[in-house]
């Protein structure tokens, strides 16, 4: 257990760096077992400013230190290196050489290796694992970056920028002796270098290096304004294959951006490297982009159409980073939100237009309701600009991020897209080059459209999710509807008094016969209580709330289960058809827990309805697929003040088992008028095509019985696309009889050559509810290709049970806790970013029976009692059981 507590930062004790840094010249000579890195730097005293040359540090060896060529005083301890002012000259050149380990760095941050490769993780305070430097994100300057390491090992160099040099090095002294970690074999081979410079400045959280034996694909962008640039994708070899997707995505992401934000990629390559082992799904470093393999190999084969569609989000992501993060970025750590809830929006907007906005749209809210709401209502909840933090990377949540993106959303709505685009470009113009604020980028809002945000600002410093209670009243005489919404942000840690939000309501009318009264108004609800009155409203109207999901709100309104019905009949809001039924299905499943499982009559024939239309051929399939999903066991646990996991599973498996029995040969007709196109793609049509099929799969195979197993082992065997055998295993994984087996050995045997498969075939494993999981799960972490060291593989088994699998996590012996509980301690030495996001099921512990609660409260108190416990997985842990 920790005898010191580690250090809170708060936003309030910021203070800018005292110095300018002028240029960074970095040399990087990679040799068998330490790396040496030579950094060179320029500084200048800041005008008006006063204090130490600060310079974070870990993990780090120090060789040797000068100061405008002599050796200077300075004080060095496990974090720092700090230089006196008072020895320290107006303008200076620092030189610092260090050695470092990237063979054993298993916590993947600074400079490591993953598959033979040397690669960089620097954000957000990795940089500082490589040499010593003001390692903030507001301290940005021109790098130029020299390259060494033997030619036949690591042919490809890589850096931020253009490349300016490349040559080989002929002699080359060994500047370690021999016994150091050096290999004397290697060292008398051929050595080469590059060296890149990037002529644009940034924070070194930015900074990016890649040496290796690579393979690429290659192609070329032309700009709007005539610039043309190569476009690389480097990754293993005989993956070349699998990088088609990724590349077009990645040409669409350079158009989009110039036609929707006027935005121009700005020198002349932008590189894409694809490694095993990353602790994200990718980072956005200027120019040279450091993806997971997960989120750029894509073929018909080995990937999902969700994982098609991943792709093609996340390479725009960070792509789209290029100006919404590099060119401006953020001053400090706490203005995380300004790039990242921005860069969310960006690229949620991207899908929708390549896709189906309305699915975009839908999947987007299912993600933020499942795992921001639980955030927002749990022990870690903060605001999208947090106050103060422990470690950094346990801020890198879906509140910073997707609760980001809405809080951007909603800045639109308010202005307007014809305004906030105005805003954008000034935003961009006005601050290119430089390290800001939120409050920047709200202040550019405001200049840009003349609204006054300043209420607005809230979203912000709040945490929470408010609640927006609607009533409404016709008035048959004066022929007005009145709307009176109310809100409220319910406590959170450290919050108890919240202020009233500016919160844009949109809202339709449907009339008796289906038809529009209005077009979509925004109601701005600024005050706790307030009534709109809209006027010329012929008949009594059936209210379309939150369209498009207009606030990231819960709305608390008690709409009967017949205007319900008629919304998912007549709205031309897709998202609020898919919402009525989703409040329709939640209703009823809450009522069968209530009520004895007997699933009602009346829901059988709405959802009948729905399989009718589904089955029309002008039906939207996408749309569909969603409509006759129910909602996750997470989503309603969310609407229970004790959540009992397994028996959700049960009653919510009785209803499924119900609309099986009832509409059986409507599900079959369905199954059967969807298959499978003889030509794959993924076009939205062909996609939405499959997802309508595999969901009338899933409901076929719902009851686990023998004609399930066959059905499920014949999709699998005529299966041509990976979505579909996913789905054939995932109808299986809890099945009993023998065709699950054979499926399972089939699907390892043909794809054990390919690691992200098989994660899949891992994570299909821990999402089974089966009575002997745990020991099953015991049998797969002793699998000759688990490995804990890789992210992927522990997300697969680990992340995919704890978080997708909560029937058997949250069982009522504790035996799911005790499991993620000895991960968490064996990752805590191995890779702390990991262990502590492992903690996320655990955080909601109060919200459940004692009994289970207790189970949790245990587990973390074991975490707690980790002899040497990181900083990243104790500020949860600890905030968790005191929350």
């Amino acid at each position: 257990m920790r005898t010191d507590t580690p250090q809170t930062i708060y936003i309030k004790d910021y203070k800018p760096y005292p110095f300018t840094l002028l240029a960074v010249h970095l040399d990087f000579n990679i040799r068998d077992g330490k790396t040496v890195v030579t950094t060179v730097t320029k500084f200048e005293k800041k005008s008006g400013l006063t204090g130490d040359l600060y310079l974070n540090g870990e993990d780090l060896e120090l060789v040797s230190i000068t100061l405008d060529g002599k050796t200077p005083a300075f004080i060095k301890d496990d974090k720092s290196l700090t230089i006196k002012s008072e020895n320290l000259p107006h303008s200076f050149t620092l030189e610092i050489v260090t050695a470092i380990r990237p063979e054993t760095n298993t916590r993947l941050e600074g400079l490591y290796m993953s598959g033979g490769n040397y690669c960089t993780q620097c954000e957000a305070e990795g940089f500082r694992r490589i040499t010593y430097f003001p390692d903030r994100p507001d301290v940005m300057s021109v790098y130029t970056v020299r390259i060494e390491a033997d030619k036949d090992q690591f042919p490809v160099l890589l850096s931020n920028g253009n490349l300016l040099e490349h040559d080989i090095v002929t002699p080359h002294p060994n500047p370690l002796p021999q016994g150091e970690g050096t290999s004397a074999a290697r060292d008398e081979g051929v050595r080469h270098y590059k060296i890149w410079h990037d002529p644009h400045p940034k924070p070194c959280y930015l900074f990016a290096l890649v040496a290796g034996d690579l393979a690429h694909v290659h192609d070329t962008f032309t700009t709007q304004s005539g610039r043309r640039v190569d476009l690389y994708i480097y990754v293993r070899p005989g993956d070349e294959s699998q990088c088609g997707h990724a590349m077009e995505s990645l040409k669409k992401s350079m158009t989009w951006d110039e036609d929707v934000y006027g935005l121009e990629y700005d020198l002349d390559i932008f590189n894409i490297v694809a490694v095993s082992d990353f602790n994200m799904g990718a980072m956005e470093n200027k120019s040279l982009n450091i993806f997971n393999t997960a989120l750029v190999l894509a073929a018909q084969d080995t990937a999902t159409d969700s994982d098609f569609l991943r792709v093609e989000s996340v390479i725009a992501h960070e792509y789209f980073h290029n100006w919404s993060g590099n060119r401006i970025t953020c001053r400090d750590w706490f203005q995380l939100s300004l790039k990242e809830g921005l860069t969310v929006f960006r690229d949620q907007e991207f899908s929708g237009d390549l896709n189906s906005r309305t699915v975009q749209r839908i999947d987007d809210v299912t993600h933020l309701r499942r795992l921001q709401f639980a955030e927002d209502s749990g022990p870690m909840a903060h605001p999208i600009r947090p106050d103060q933090y422990i470690e950094i990377n346990n801020f890198y949540t879906m509140t910073v991020y997707e609760k980001g993106a809405e809080v951007i959303r909603m800045t639109r709505t308010i202005l307007g897209a014809e305004h906030y685009r105005k805003a954008t470009d000034l935003y961009f113009s006005r601050h290119d080059g430089q390290a800001v604020t939120c409050d920047e980028w709200l202040t550019c809002m405001k200049d840009a459209s003349g609204v006054d945000l300043s209420q607005f600002r809230l979203w912000y410093a709040q945490a929470g999710t408010p609640e927006v209670h609607f009533e409404g009243h016709y008035d048959a005489d004066k022929k007005t509807y009145t709307v009176t919404l109310s809100q409220k942000t319910p406590d959170t840690p450290g919050q108890s008094e919240k202020k009233p939000l500016h919160i844009p309501v949109a809202i339709g009318l449907i009339d008796d016969k289906g038809q529009s009264q209005i077009d979509t108004e925004i109601l701005h609800l600024k005050s706790q209580t307030q009534n709109f009155t809209i006027e010329n409203i012929q008949s009594k109207p059936v209210p379309s709330l939150l369209r498009n999901f207009s606030a990231p709100v819960k709305l608390k309104a008690d709409l009967t289960d017949h205007e319900l019905k008629h919304l998912m009949r007549y709205d031309t809001d897709g998202f609020n058809r898919w919402d009525a039924a989703q409040r329709l299905y939640l209703r009823t499943i809450l009522s069968m827990m209530t009520n004895g499982k007997q699933e009602q009559a009346g829901f059988m024939d709405t959802y009948g309805s729905i399989l009718e239309s589904a089955l029309s051929d002008k039906s939207d399939k996408a749309l569909m697929s969603r409509m006759l999903t129910l909602p996750d066991i997470s989503t309603i646990g969310q609407e229970q003040d004790i959540v009992d996991p397994p028996s959700i599973y049960n009653a919510r498996l009785a209803l499924l088992a119900g609309i099986k029995r009832s509409h059986k040969t409507q599900i079959e007709k369905l199954y059967a008028a969807n298959a499978p196109a003889e030509v794959f793609s993924v076009s939205a049509e062909a996609m939405a095509r499959r997802a309508l099929r595999n969901t009338a799969l899933s409901l076929l195979t719902c009851t686990q019985g023998t004609g399930c197993a066959k059905l499920a082992k014949a999709h699998y065997d005529s299966a041509n696309t990976m979505t579909d055998r996913i789905a054939a295993l995932g109808a299986l994984a809890g099945n009993k009889n023998p065709e699950r087996e054979d499926v399972f050995t089939d699907f390892y045997n043909r794809f054990k050559c390919y690691p992200l498969v098989v994660d899949k075939w891992f994570a299909m494993q821990a999402s089974a509810v089966r009575d002997d999981l745990i020991d099953h799960l015991k049998t797969l972490k002793a699998h000759p290709d688990f490995n804990i060291k890789n992210p992927n593989r522990v997300r697969s088994l680990y992340a995919s049970f704890a978080m997708n699998n909560p029937a058997i996590f949250h069982a009522a012996d504790g035996s799911g806790y005790e499991f993620l509980t000895d991960a968490i301690i064996e990752l805590n030495d191995i890779n702390p970013q990991i262990a502590a996001r492992l903690l996320t099921p655990l955080r909601d512990w109060r919200r459940y029976s004692p009994d289970r609660q207790q189970k949790m409260k245990v587990a973390l108190e074991r975490i707690l009692k980790i002899s040497d416990i990181s900083p990243d997985v104790f500020e949860i842990a600890s905030k968790t059981i005191n929350g």
